[in-house]
């Protein structure tokens, strides 16, 4: 069990400037991930209006998948995004259950609880899996938690087959300015808050969120690193006023 104690890897207001930029990203984001695991689906469901359950159902959609595609979900948590590719997989008349991979382990029981598919505990940047090894790759907001996304996503184009299709589903900020102001009042000043109270986080997560998806890069520069990986062509698709974007690139 993770400590409420205060801690060192705890988010603090100067590592909020950017947190990205922490030395010991890593660290801070495993710590958190595994204080929050116990109440991260209510959270999801509450403070995405239900939403996050619809996003991860257009991403499998975006996949195209196919009866013999191998499907390796990247960052897979409690394991919803895995458990939505196995009914993809089944409905596409595929026999092959995805797998699901996590470097946080607390995060994994929960996703074993919920289904009896495979779970790893695993890295990004050296996924545990042999080179070519699946068709298609996912990773639901999780590459703004990676401490080097470009050596991540050039990880996702070696264990990809040739013609696998990377999947990268990661929130960003509504283009139009009125609708991103009253975005950003909800998720830096009402989220924090009430997320905080419901998972009793002292880690400062909730904090942390926000600020991870005002800081990272915007669109144009996740498509050019995922060109630069190796991946043509690179697409994007926008979803609910561009409150998350779904990225798929062809290896």
């Amino acid at each position: 069990m993770v400590s409420t104690e205060t801690s060192s890897l705890d988010w603090n207001d100067a590592l909020l400037q950017n947190p990205h930029q922490a030395a010991d990203k890593r660290a801070r984001v495993q710590r958190m991930f595994a204080a929050i695991a116990p109440s991260y689906d209510l959270n999801n469901r509450l403070h995405s209006l239900w939403m996050d359950q619809h996003w991860r159902r257009k991403t499998v959609k975006l996949a195209g998948l196919l009866p013999t595609d191998q499907v390796v979900d990247v960052a897979c948590g409690t394991g919803d995004l895995t458990i939505a590719f196995n009914r993809g997989v089944e409905a596409a008349g595929g026999s092959k259950p995805p797998i699901g991979i996590d470097f946080t382990y607390e995060m994994l029981p929960i996703a074993r609880h919920k289904s009896n598919l495979r779970y790893i505990n695993g890295d990004a940047t050296a996924l545990p899996l042999p080179a070519a090894c699946c068709d298609v790759l996912s990773i639901a907001f999780g590459i703004r938690n990676v401490a080097n996304p470009a050596l991540a996503i050039r990880e996702f184009h070696r264990v990809l087959r040739p013609g696998g299709r990377l999947l990268i589903l990661e929130f960003s900020l509504p283009t139009n300015p009125v609708l991103r102001g009253l975005y950003n009042f909800y998720f830096r000043k009402i989220l924090p808050r009430t997320a905080t109270l419901i998972s009793g986080d002292k880690t400062g997560a909730y904090k942390y969120l926000p600020e991870s998806v005002n800081t990272f890069i915007g669109r144009e520069q996740m498509a050019q690193m995922m060109t630069e990986a190796g991946f043509k062509p690179v697409e994007q698709f926008a979803m609910t006023f561009g409150v998350c974007v779904c990225y798929r690139g062809v290896r």
